[in-house]
């Protein structure tokens, strides 16, 4: 990989990253209680993850202007690391056999990938 791919994986990578982040924002959003249905979606909490969100796009858009098109969905595939990450760290969800395996099958496929096998 060249230089120049690596670094426009990296938007991809920074944007996958920061969209588990506004997920988990729009999680405790959600779990707060409002007065009136209108609080539930302009609140600071929900705005600002939305604007990550925009934001997320355009790094997906600055990274497939360098990375190869079958990159994307191996780099994007890594958001369940964090996605589990979080929930198990701030959600307190618990870790099943079955999801172990989940995340060792998708490292496998990111691995083959790497290689090029």
């Amino acid at each position: 990989m060249n230089a120049d791919v690596a670094f426009h994986a990296m938007f991809l990578l920074l944007g996958t990253f920061l969209a588990a982040v506004s997920q988990v924002m729009l999680k405790k959003a959600a779990m707060r209680k409002y007065d009136f249905v209108l609080a539930e979606y302009l609140n600071p909490l929900v705005i600002f993850a939305y604007v990550i969100f925009v934001g997320t796009t355009l790094l997906g858009i600055l990274a497939y202007r360098g990375i190869p098109l079958s990159m994307g969905p191996v780099l994007e595939a890594t958001s369940y690391f964090y996605v589990t990450f979080f929930g198990v760290r701030i959600f307190g969800e618990k870790m099943t056999r079955k999801k172990w395996i989940a995340l060792g099958l998708i490292l496998a496929g990111i691995c083959v990938y790497a290689l090029g096998v």
